[in-house]
């Protein structure tokens, strides 16, 4: 054993990146990475982490006879120790709720005592119960730290050379150092990871206005990675009924206090290092809930660069004469300091402005000092103020400059900012159309300059006048140099914050109203296209989607009477009366060119309707793989056409092919963190799929992938497995796809639905051929794969999977029919609701609730999927396109008229409405009240959402700057 210690010296260094967790490696980070984790890469260069993880290693409580045990219990061992070293007991209390998780696989275990055949993933995995059974058993703890470091050091790399494995395994292992899957090692397991001295419940709870039983309940779905979608419908009891958007709120926080320990814990390992971690920073840190909060404790103690005046000025050794002149100025000499062959020492002038930038720097990083000065801003009148760049004046496009013409002399108290005025100005500051400024009072500098003097650094002696001079001068600069700058970025980076936060919400309400916008089923559409020069396309889809034709005619270049001939034969030979007109370039000329043949009863015997539809993204969709892969002999002009018209047909299947940010509807969109937009807005796609659902026989990849548990490699699977069995007979089969485990099958299943109809027809069918299947199986390499086929082909249709019921209440379910006397081959049936309704009313819904031994939500669930009629969709409770006949001009329009029209964009500041005169009116956002709203529809807020239809009536009308200003008069 005596050269084993050696032996594991030598391999850690080169395993030190792959096995240790990113948050043992965080000891060793410079400052520069301080702000964000480590990547794996980097930190295999640092040699000396096996050390500083050697030494905490002490506090935890090792079997001794570990070592003498078998190599199998090392290993066990080994991952143990790695993983508690930053536990706090404490949180154990706090966070049992996130245990059950952890519990899974408490079937492992036992498997641990077979030593030849277990693998080493499965000894990690169950690590943390292995640990239980050590400390349950007689062995005693050691008690001797000395002892207990060298031991946990012998093992440190034990598995390294512990079994004959090939390399694979090993990375398989390091991967997962907590025997759990790799996407649980971020996130939701810091709480495990820091102790902190708040509580993440109760914090959680504050931060959203959410109850703390809820927040628990949350904390712990979002640790077994269950998605928002299924929460919010599957586990309504565990979360007091919140929405999505509520849901996403709570997640969001729970991230940012998560990010807060991570960067909590790299900063005290950084100052403990250092030498500067002391038991009162080591409290105030650990109290830390907010990011902001967290830099305020940890400013004074950042090194800064190595360039700094105060730094320069140390080198030359003025320290001790600053530090002096606060603590024993009678027997300080400046004049001893001079030198004067020396830069900076040269003059009595030199060494004072040293010690002044030494004394600023002292100032400017005392937490006290800074608490004063935020708190004293607190209480006066701060602005922000953006003016017209001098430059961009002279130089700047017009224009662009216009665009800004609101922010050219402004200036607004940052309490009543608001957030699209912040997104403003900070994009005319980028573009340098504007200087912007935070403006703090000379007042301000004033009290702070006396509070210094006076108070906080009054010297603990008599100051000489000339001393005296130095010390106001030192806070002066402080103030000026330091101070100020630091209270400018501070307020802006939180205004701006804020301001994005906002913005994001934004966007994904507006994104959430645009895709669940109701669908036009069963009409032949032609989708156009606009141009000049290049023609506009042109593309007829039947009702299933299905591309008819395909053409390009030149309507505004002369040929307009020669191409209504032809477009008057497509619509007539496909029986098509519905024209679907892309909103780009040449849009209303388009429309008015249709409008004129409409009214001249061009088209007759059709009575031709058109409607206009966003086109944003169609363009750069056009181009995409996916286009190519699904229409592959199209040329890409004519696929914007196709989708144009599909997005009237089924905008959500066909939006969803588009990235979102390209949709257009947010408010300063690309101003904003990209990370969090994308985060947003792919969990509103997701929400929005999982809740209308998909038909699992018919639905394209790209649809599958946002169904809630699904990703791109399992939907792809999905349809192979389709392609090569047929079609999906029922929920149950998910499971034999390749990839689609457990946890996946349970949060997608719910949102998966088969039309009964088709399934029942495939079925008759089959069951024609199930003889020769039968036969084929028994001969030939291909038997099993037959077999499994037979076996698959023989399971009968469920009724209950066209329905939003989850499996996991399929017996709920026939409980309740049975109770009901219902048939399960009624669902949607008028017989089905009026034997439900007749069950409520007699014992009402909790009653009913109670003897079924369920909660009320689940079955309100199951009510919902019983009664509601096949092929349901939540979108007819939305708005469909506004279909027209005729055209208004922005010169047609007075003040007073009263229109109708459809929301094209929210914003904080208002609401944009398409009034069919070619450009959007703007409704102000203080002209929407809660009284003008419509009561049917269920609001979270007083916002008024893309595609919904409204009266409004026209308040002013600006035709230079083509400005029209609206006033709702009701929700339509």
């Amino acid at each position: 054993m005596s050269s084993l210690p050696r032996r594991v010296k030598s391999e850690a260094k080169a395993r030190t990146s792959e096995e240790l967790p990113s948050f043992l490696n965080s000891s060793s980070e410079s400052e520069e990475e301080e702000e964000e984790w480590e990547p794996k890469s980097k930190t295999a260069k640092r040699p000396r982490l096996p050390k500083k993880n050697e030494a905490k290693t002490k506090k935890a409580a090792v079997p001794r006879s570990t070592v003498a045990k078998k190599m199998v219990k090392k290993v066990a061992i080994k991952e143990e120790m790695d993983v508690s070293l930053p536990i706090a007991v404490v949180e154990d209390n706090k966070m049992q709720l996130l245990n059950p998780k952890e519990e899974d696989a408490s079937p492992k275990p036992k498997r641990l005592n077979q030593k030849p055949e277990v693998p080493k993933k499965m000894e990690i995995n169950s690590f943390q119960e292995k640990n239980k059974m050590s400390l349950g058993s007689d062995e005693k703890p050691s008690t001797s730290v000395p002892v207990v470091g060298n031991k946990v050091k012998q093992e440190k790399c034990e598995e390294a050379f512990a079994f004959d494995e090939p390399p694979s395994k090993k990375i398989k292992l390091n991967a997962c150092p907590e025997g759990k899957p790799v996407k649980n090692l971020g996130g939701n397991k810091i709480k495990e990871e820091f102790e902190m001295n708040w509580d993440i419940v109760q914090t959680l709870s504050e931060i959203t206005n959410v109850e703390p039983w809820v927040c628990a309940n949350l904390i712990r779905l979002f640790q077994e990675e269950n998605t928002i979608p299924f929460i919010a419908r599957y586990r309504k009891e565990l979360i007091n009924n919140l929405e999505a958007d509520a849901l996403r709120e709570v997640q969001q926080s729970l991230e940012e206090l998560h990010t807060v320990a991570k960067k909590t814990h790299t900063t005290i390992q950084k100052l403990k290092k250092e030498g500067k971690l002391s038991g009162c920073l080591l409290k105030a840190l650990l109290n830390c809930r907010t990011l902001e909060e967290l830099d305020h404790v940890s400013a004074p103690y950042k090194t800064g660069s190595k360039g700094t005046k105060a730094q320069r000025a140390k080198q030359l050794g003025l320290e001790p004469a600053a530090l002096s002149l606060l603590q024993n100025p009678v027997n300080l000499n400046l004049f001893s300091y001079i030198r004067p062959n020396t830069k900076g020492l040269a003059n009595i002038q030199e060494v004072e402005a040293g010690v002044q930038h030494i004394l600023a720097d002292i100032f400017a990083k005392d937490k006290d000092t800074l608490d004063f000065i935020r708190k004293l801003c607190q209480q006066r009148y701060i602005s922000i103020q953006s003016t017209l760049a001098k430059v961009s004046s002279k130089n700047g496009n017009e224009k662009d400059i216009d665009k800004f013409q609101l922010y050219h002399e402004f200036s607004c108290h940052i309490k009543n900012i608001q957030h699209h005025q912040i997104l403003a100005i900070n994009r005319g500051e980028n573009l340098k159309i504007l200087t912007v400024k935070v403006n703090i009072p000379d007042g301000v500098k004033n009290e702070f300059c006396w509070w210094c003097v006076n108070e906080r650094w009054r010297p603990k002696q008599f100051l000489k006048p000339e001393f005296m001079r130095i010390l106001r001068n030192s806070v002066e600069d402080a103030y000026k140099r330091l101070i100020h700058p630091l209270l400018c970025r501070e307020f802006r980076s939180k205004l701006t914050s804020e301001a994005e936060k906002e913005s994001v919400m934004m966007f994904g309400r507006n994104l959430r109203q645009l895709l669940l916008t109701s669908p036009v089923r069963g009409r032949t559409l032609m989708g156009v296209d606009p141009g000049y020069k290049h023609g506009c396309k042109l593309a007829i889809i039947s009702p299933t989607s299905q591309i008819l034709h395909t053409d390009v005619v030149y309507l505004h270049s002369g040929q307009g009477f020669r191409e209504a001939e032809k477009i008057k034969r497509l619509l007539l030979q496909y029986n098509c009366s519905t024209v679907v007109i892309g909103n780009g370039t040449a849009c209303r000329e388009t429309e008015a060119y249709f409008a004129d043949l409409i009214m001249k009863k061009y088209f007759a015997p059709l009575d031709v309707v058109y409607c206009i539809v966003s086109e944003a993204g169609a363009s750069i969709y056009s181009v995409s793989p996916e286009a190519s892969k699904e229409m592959p002999d199209l040329d890409p002009n004519l696929r914007s056409a196709v989708s144009i018209a599909r997005r009237v047909q089924d905008p959500l299947a066909e939006l969803v092919k588009i990235e979102p940010k390209h949709i257009g509807v947010g408010m300063y969109q690309h101003d904003v963190s990209q990370t969090l937009l994308k985060a947003t807005l792919d969990s509103v796609v997701e929400e929005c799929v999982s809740f209308v659902g998909v038909d699992i026989n018919i639905c394209s990849e790209i649809l599958l992938r946002h169904i809630a548990g699904l990703n791109a490699n399992r939907a792809k699977n999905i349809i192979e497995w389709r392609e090569k069995n047929g079609p999906f007979i029922n929920r149950e089969q998910l499971k034999e796809v390749k990839g689609l485990g457990p946890k996946s099958f349970q949060q997608c299943a719910g949102f998966i639905r088969f039309n009964q109809e088709y399934i029942k027809t495939f079925c008759s069918n089959k069951k024609t051929e199930l003889g020769s299947c039968g036969l084929l199986t028994k001969a030939g390499a291909l038997g099993k794969k037959k077999s499994k086929l037979t076996s698959g082909a023989l399971r009968l249709p469920n009724p209950l999977d066209q329905t939003c019921i989850h499996p996991e209440s399929y017996n709920l379910a026939m409980r309740f029919l049975s109770l009901i006397g219902g048939n399960a081959n009624d669902i949607g049936k008028s017989d089905m609701q009026q034997k439900v309704n007749a069950v409520i009313q007699k014992e009402g819904l909790e009653g009913t609730a109670k003897r079924l031994n369920t909660t009320v939500h689940t079955l309100q669930l199951i009510i919902d999927g019983l009664t509601q009629p096949e092929g349901y969709d939540i979108r007819t409770d939305f708005d469909k396109p506004d279909f027209k006949r005729s055209i208004v001009c922005l010169e047609d329009l007075s003040v007073g008229a009263v229109l109708t029209g459809k929301v094209e964009n929210a914003t904080q500041f208002g609401v944009f409405v398409d009034i069919g005169v070619g450009k959007a009116g703007l409704i102000p956002v203080r002209n929407i009240t809660e009284a003008k709203l419509s009561k049917v529809k269920k609001r979270r807020s007083l916002g008024l959402g893309p595609g919904e239809r409204v009266e409004v009536k026209v308040l002013n009308v600006d035709i230079p700057r083509l400005r029209i200003t609206l006033d709702l008069i009701r929700v339509l």
